[in-house]
């Protein structure tokens, strides 16, 4: 298969965090029953009026800041004509020649360093409704997301493999939720992505024919996706056939893309203003206020970790995958010694065990665990009463179920480690003069042999005692 050039462009649509609607009073809760939360305006009955929510306006200008956008200093929305039966209008108002925010950027690490992902565009739109495909063959219609506020964000087609793409997105929700912009829940639908992607024989040739890939939910859909059609793609390049431009859709389950209509240009759509929501100016003062407001986002944030608790770029990032998660590091880390410690254990052992429960990071929130109990344990570990591998397997879940101190789970486990010499130094000689075809061995050299040494000695004290200081120990008595 030949080598070709790859562009990818990328148009996310994210639900903006509101509890209405953009244009009526409806509800945008997650999981309600269908058509239950669905007026006269979200319907599209004749004779309407829309009025736009203002929360959906401030936090598309938000999410225009958090991205480096130029914000709209007039706002304007736009009627875009197609029909499709989840639409009941037979159109959509979106915005087409005054976005909510022009131009921007995402900061992304690919393998060939630090790459800046130029944005075109983010722009406010209503969702459409929801298709529901029956077992019978019939298509049933949903309109309780009819009408659910989004901000479509498109990139530049600069992207050039499924992994920046992946990195790109995971990158961009981060902001969104750090902004408090979008939830940005993926499995919830917040946040879905069509991908354009097309092949060309280098980079200084035209553009090749682009191909749409629809509405896909999660990173590694994004990306398993486009590096099935870059393939498919070359192969019908290789075989001197033309790619044809049409909307094609992800089917994860037999790992493959399917056609699912031509697609249409923009032009299509047959834009014109929209009547019905008059346009309006953004002053500066406004902006100002939003700027000032914003959070810390995701890439100062890492910077900040670095430098202020010592931590490297990957656990930062690692750490902030989880808000939740990220918040009660922030809240402890000045009450304990070791930010690395601490963040190791937040992102290793305890979201292990979040996940084996089904539990989110919230779970460790104030109120929900005892977080002057979880740094005892962390200091009980430090000073040598009870190994990693029993807090982390057992004084730690029983600390989570029953809000019980660890330090009084290790005294009823009698999970208690024998650190003190005393004790230590009996069993050493012991394992010693049990073993002395090992002993001879380390004195020749074999320094394996200590290591069996270590685990015979563990076993000796039922694992009890401290593997690090009984190493010591046996090192000082084999005279090394």
């Amino acid at each position: 298969m030949s080598v070709y050039d790859i562009v990818i462009g990328l148009e996310v649509h994210a639900q903006l965090a509101t509890r209405t609607k953009i244009f009526c009073g409806c509800r945008t809760d997650f999981g309600a029953e269908p058509n239950s939360q669905v007026c006269s305006v979200c319907a599209g009955y004749p004779g309407v009026l829309p009025v736009l929510n203002r929360r959906v306006f401030e936090l598309g200008l938000k999410a225009a800041v958090a991205l480096g956008a130029e914000p709209a200093r007039h706002v304007q929305f736009d009627r875009k004509n197609y029909f499709y039966p989840d639409l009941p209008k037979g159109y959509q108002i979106s915005q087409f020649r005054h976005p909510i925010g022009s131009g921007g950027e995402v900061e992304i690490d690919s393998p060939d360093g630090t790459r800046l992902i130029k944005l075109v565009r983010l722009h406010l739109e209503e969702d459409a409704g929801k298709l529901i495909h029956d077992a019978s063959g019939s298509s049933l219609v949903d309109l309780n997301r009819a009408g659910v506020p989004l901000a479509e964000i498109v990139s530049e087609p600069v992207l050039k493999t499924p992994e920046e793409a992946q990195a790109y997105l995971i990158e961009l929700r981060a902001i969104l939720r750090a902004a408090g912009v979008s939830d940005a829940d993926m499995e919830k639908g917040q946040l879905r992505c069509d991908a354009n992607i097309s092949l060309r024989k280098t980079a200084a040739d035209p553009l090749g024919t682009k191909v749409e890939i629809k509405n896909m939910n999660s990173f590694r859909h994004v990306r398993d996706a486009l590096a099935f059609e870059i393939t498919r793609q070359a192969k019908v390049l290789d075989a001197g056939e033309l790619i044809v431009q049409e909307t094609r859709l992800w089917d994860p389950d037999a790992g493959r893309t399917a056609s699912m209509r031509s697609k249409e240009e923009a032009h299509d759509y047959r834009y014109f203003p929209e009547p019905d929501l008059v346009p309006f100016e953004v002053d500066d003062e406004r902006i100002r206020r939003i700027r000032e407001t914003l959070e810390e986002l995701p890439r100062q944030k890492r910077t900040r970790f670095c430098d202020q608790y010592g931590l490297n770029l990957y656990d930062a990032g690692v750490l902030m995958a989880d808000d939740a998660v990220c918040r009660v590091f922030e809240e402890l880390a000045g009450k304990y010694a070791s930010a690395k410690t601490l963040a190791n254990w937040l992102t290793g052992p305890v979201t292990a065990y979040l996940n084996e429960q089904g539990l989110g990071g919230e779970a460790l929130g104030a109120g929900r665990m005892d977080h002057a109990g979880f740094l005892e344990l962390l200091v009980l570990v430090d000073g040598g009463k009870v190994s990693l591998k029993a807090a982390r397997e057992k004084i730690f879940p029983e600390f989570m179920k029953s809000g019980k101190r660890p330090s009084v789970i290790l005294e009823e486990s009698g999970l208690a480690q024998i650190s003190d010499d005393a004790s230590l130094i009996t069993a050493v000689d012991e394992v010693l003069q049990s073993h002395p075809g090992p002993v001879a061995d380390f004195r020749a050299g074999k320094t394996n042999a200590l290591q069996f040494l270590v685990g015979q000695l563990m076993k000796a004290t039922r694992g009890k005692a401290n593997p690090a200081r009984v190493k010591t120990l046996l090192e000082e008595r084999l005279g090394r």
